[in-house]
Order: C-alpha cells, then sequence, then structure tokens
C-alpha cells in the first residue's frame, strides 16, 4: 500500500472538496444577498435622507413644501438629488448610493409627501 502522494492518490478527494467548497460559497452568498437587489426606498432614506429631511425644510409630510416640487416630475428631483441642491450635497452626502438607490428614496419620500 502506498502512503506516499504521487500526483493521482488524492486527487478525487482533492476535487470533491473542491467542488463542495464551490457550492457553499455560492449557497452562502445567495442567502447573503451578495447580488443586486431592489432598491428599499424606506431604508435607504432612513440611512441617507431622513437626517434632514425629518427636521429641515423641506420636511417628509409636509405636502404644501412638496407640491411645487412634485410637479417638476421625478426625473427632475432624482436628477437634484444626483446633483445636489442647496443645502443638500450630491447623492444625499453618500457616494456609494446608486442612481436606483436615490430614486426609490424619492419615490417614497414623494409618498408620503402627498
Amino acid at each position: 500500500m502506498r502512503l506516499a502522494y504521487d500526483g493521482y492518490l488524492f486527487r478525487p478527494l482533492l476535487e470533491d472538496t473542491m467542488m463542495r467548497a464551490a457550492v457553499g460559497i455560492v449557497a452562502i452568498a445567495a442567502l447573503l444577498g451578495t447580488g443586486p437587489a431592489a432598491a428599499d426606498g424606506k431604508d435607504i432614506y432612513a440611512r441617507a435622507c431622513a437626517v434632514c429631511h425629518n427636521t429641515l425644510p423641506p420636511k417628509i409630510g409636509d405636502k404644501a413644501a412638496w407640491e411645487p416640487r412634485a410637479k417638476l416630475g421625478l426625473e427632475a428631483l432624482v436628477a437634484s438629488v444626483i446633483k445636489g441642491k442647496g443645502a443638500m450635497p450630491p447623492k444625499a452626502g453618500n457616494p456609494v448610493l446608486s442612481e436606483a438607490d436615490l430614486r426609490a428614496a424619492t419615490e417614497y419620500l414623494l409618498a408620503l409627501s402627498r
């Protein structure tokens, strides 16, 4: 009986172990949601926008303040969020937010302000 590794003796075991590891990594990635996910406007608003729009004008829920802004349309509002406007920095001060994230947060804010 040979116990020394000759390049072939452990190959099936190694291939099986690598395959199991790969399947495990894919399963963990799926559970963690590492792929693209739908933007959650409420969550993004809470993390990036609420610190200002809960206390400073235009406040969330202030129908009179948001009415003229809503008339500009969603595209114009999202463009303002991306570029920044007045005291609001570009991307609400969070450069990692995607356009989809910013759109979802803007839609959430508008929905609560109509």
